[in-house]
């Protein structure tokens, strides 16, 4: 019990009454002599309390329910030996409750239950106790026993009321005696319930005594664990040793403490992962090693990530493909216009898929290089739709530090795998698509080089077993399809591009970007400015005029701003006005709505010496490229600016050498090359050039200059040019041709190598009002763009003759 008090000079000097009102207690005997606080809250209990203070001199009759959770009990449901008590002290508390002090007086036995106005009383007997033989040697060595026993347990532990202790100390009356150490036994209430029904004082004490011979017996053990406990930790881990103290009992009960569940767990889920062999035994070994351990050591926390990471990474889970050649086409086409090579190339995987009987090929791994806003990334997730796979993207953009990929090993603290791994994790299945987005913008330092790292990751050979370094067991991708997406491709390193399928997506045409707009792009943010076709309609030559003079790209992400901005106007009028208008969206209502154009034509007003308009090719499409050169008196010196890288110079020099070697052909005296400075500009000078494709351009500028003819303004070109005169392919030819369509250029000189190509991927649309001259020797080049050229050179050749 909680709580024992004993008053020896509490007499009570009213006679106990036949019938006493009942108060039924839940799970507490109050045994005679005993004071304890009891709180009382049920109606008939609280009335049975009334009745005694005004009515039975105090005096109450207190039985044990033998179910403490009935609410009304009946004769039948209380035990019919109990005990008069009388109430000291009573509180009313603030919960409709009462708090009273009882203390014990005698023990009585029901003789008949009344039950009236929802109040119990009881006429009872009350049980007279036979008095003790004066001397019985038993009885002394049962109070001797008693007290050395309650000396042992103060010292094993126990917690006694010091006042009570010096009481049951001096008494020598049996009754009293075992009534009083019953009270601050650890019994429950059917034990207790039993000793108050022994009426015989001596054989209740013998009974008390061997319960607390049993309850002494129970403190030695539990002392025992803690020593062992103790001696087998350091003086300075007390909660280590609070945790071996809790196992120690919970051993002594034959019941699993939190971290044997929490190992059981694990093995139940490394059963389930389905891992292959070999990673299920690493798995079952660090268990081991986890079981072992403390569970708050530094290392067990490693593990335990470590077993988490295993555990939910999908070895056998994987989506099965949709295999519908129909409905990937059709989602394919709703997402992406044209992109026809991409669309093919799906359609082929599917349909191999579909025709193999055993299991799934290789995931193919692709690389879309093209400018950005083109539609790169979102057809990523469009492919994963068409298949049923699940879609997954890692920006590689930046990323120097080879552990990105391959993860840091389980030494370093906050380790943890790399990307590919995070992102078959994210995906939860084992062939996801996972698109690496910006490949080429990699980069390397003295944390290693994350390139090659990747070169295990995209090879179909090696990746079946790649092993991550914080994994440090393989894991299969070769189910797995890789998408890399890329702006330039000469940045990639040359092994890793090896590894890939390179898929280019050039940039689109003024009238593919019409299309897109108009199916695409418009319903898209109508939809997102709150707007509907009901009230807004694009013109086409609004759009037209919006794609020429405020976009310059050959995506379409800045033409979806643009078309976003004039949305936004549109709603912004109409909240303002609050009535809706039909807004028809023409030059006119464009350049109200987004102001001054951005950008003009940019082509020649008029024919220039030494003015030659290239082509180049930029990560945001094609631009046109004004060549410029001027001579000077000098000493023969070449003089190149406009920040142009390596190549770009040594295509100046080439072109200066082969115009020099070919001087006396075209007219010009070989002694101007010596008494001149050559000075070739590219505007503008803050941007950096670079590349071949400047060759023949800076070639005709400086033939133009030597000449002293004039180039021909709506004339553009591209080419690498040889000593020989040559003209060598270059790339990038589509973009450079809708740059010289966008200056309104009538014609594109080209490298004839590059006829095949551009007509493959050129639509015909695009060709339209452009003249292209496929072209394989500089000379050729000379006749078409520098005005009066075969003129000059008839006449000399008509003069030597």
């Amino acid at each position: 019990m909680a709580l024992s008090l004993f008053d020896e000079e509490t007499n009570m000097e009213a006679p106990i009454p036949e019938e006493l009102p009942l108060l039924p207690i839940r799970d507490l005997v109050i045994f005679p002599y005993m004071v304890f606080p009891i709180f009382v809250g049920r109606p008939f209990s609280i009335k049975a309390i009334e009745e005694a203070i005004e009515s039975h001199d105090r005096y109450i009759f207190l039985a044990l329910q033998k179910d403490k959770d009935i609410e009304e009990p009946t004769k039948d449901d209380l035990y019919e030996i109990g005990t008069v008590a009388t109430i000291l002290r009573m509180m009313k508390l603030e919960d409709d409750r009462i708090k009273i002090l009882v203390q014990g007086v005698a023990r009585g036995k029901i003789k008949e239950f009344i039950k009236e106005d929802n109040l119990y009383k009881v006429k009872l007997e009350v049980l007279e106790e036979p008095k003790p033989p004066e001397e019985n040697i038993e009885v002394e060595a049962l109070i001797h026993s008693i007290k050395d026993l309650l000396d042992k347990s103060i010292a094993l532990g126990k917690q006694v009321l010091p006042d009570l202790v010096e009481i049951i100390r001096t008494l020598e009356e049996p009754g009293k005696l075992s009534d009083l150490v019953a009270s601050i036994l650890d019994l429950k209430s059917p034990d207790a319930q039993k000793i108050l029904e022994i009426v015989d004082p001596v054989e209740r004490l013998r009974y008390v005594h061997d319960l607390f011979i049993k309850e002494v017996g129970l403190l030695e053990i539990q002392h025992k664990i803690r020593t062992a406990a103790r001696e087998s930790m350091e003086k300075d881990q007390r909660e280590y040793f609070l945790r071996q103290q809790i196992k120690a009992i919970q051993e002594e009960l034959g019941e699993k403490d939190e971290r044997q569940e929490e190992v059981e767990q694990y093995r139940k889920k490394i059963e389930e992962a389905g891992m292959p062999e070999d990673v299920r035994e690493e798995a079952e070994k660090q268990l081991k090693r986890l079981e072992k351990m403390h569970p708050d050591s530094a290392e067990a926390g490693v593990i335990r990530t470590y077993l988490d990471w295993l555990v939910e990474l999908p070895w056998s889970k994987r989506t099965k493909d949709k295999l519908d050649l129909k409905r990937a086409k059709r989602i394919l086409d709703e997402d992406h216009y044209d992109l026809e090579k991409v669309k093919e190339r799906i359609l082929e995987y599917l349909a191999v898929q579909k025709l193999k009987k055993e299991k799934s090929m290789k995931g193919p791994i692709l690389c879309f290089v093209g400018p950005p806003g083109v539609g790169k990334t979102s057809l990523g997730k469009s492919i994963a739709r068409s298949l049923g796979r699940k879609f997954v993207r890692q920006s590689l953009g930046g990323v120097r530090d080879e552990a990105e990929i391959r993860g840091h090993r389980r030494t370093y603290v906050g380790a943890l795998p790399g990307r590919i791994i995070q992102a078959i994790k994210q995906a939860g299945t084992k062939n996801p698509v996972i698109m690496l987005d910006e490949v080429d913008k990699l980069a390397s330092d003295f944390r290693g080089d994350p390139a090659s790292a990747l070169l295990e990751v995209l090879d179909p050979e090696q990746n079946r077993e790649f092993t991550d370094h914080y994994l440090g067991v393989p894991f299969d991708l070769s189910e797995v399809m890789f998408i890399c997406t890329a702006n330039r491709i000469d940045t990639i390193p040359r092994p890793l591009l090896d590894r890939m399928e390179v898929i280019r997506i050039p940039g689109y045409s003024e009238e593919e970007k019409l299309y897109i707009a108009k199916n695409y792009l418009i319903p898209r943010q109508l939809k997102e400015n709150g707007l509907s076709q009901k009230y807004v309609e694009f013109t086409d030559s609004g759009l037209r005029f919006l794609i020429r003079h405020y976009t310059r790209e050959a995506g379409v992400r800045s033409l979806e701003r643009q078309i976003n901005a004039v949305l936004r106007k549109i709603a912004k009028e109409i909240a303002l006005k609050g009535k809706k208008k039909k807004y028809r969206i023409t030059k006119s209502l464009v350049k109200k709505f987004l102001g001054a154009p951005l950008y003009m034509p940019e082509k020649e007003k008029s024919d220039e010496i030494g003015v030659v308009t290239g082509l180049a090719w930029t990560e945001v499409g094609g631009e046109i490229l004004k060549i410029e050169a001027t001579r000077m008196p000098g000493k023969g010196q070449l003089i190149l600016t406009g920040s142009l890288g390596d190549v770009m110079k040594e295509s100046a020099m080439t072109a200066l050498s082969y115009v020099k070697s070919k001087s006396e052909e075209y007219g010009i005296d070989p002694e101007d090359f010596q008494k001149y400075d050559t000075h070739v500009h590219v505007p503008a000078g803050a941007i950096p050039k670079d590349g071949p494709s400047a060759g023949i351009s800076i070639a005709t500028a400086i033939c133009s200059l030597f000449m002293n003819l004039p180039v021909r303004a709506d004339v553009a070109m591209t080419g690498e040019i040889t000593l020989r005169g040559k003209v060598l392919p270059v790339g990038g030819l589509k973009e450079k041709i809708l740059a010289a369509k966008r200056a309104e250029i009538k014609d594109v000189i080209l490298p004839k190598d590059n006829k095949d190509e551009v007509m493959e991927d050129l639509p015909p649309f695009a060709r339209k009002n452009i003249n292209l001259i496929f072209v394989d020797h500089i000379d050729q080049v000379f006749k078409i763009a520098i005005k009066d050229f075969e003129k000059k050179i008839n006449k000399k050749g008509n003069k030597e003759s």
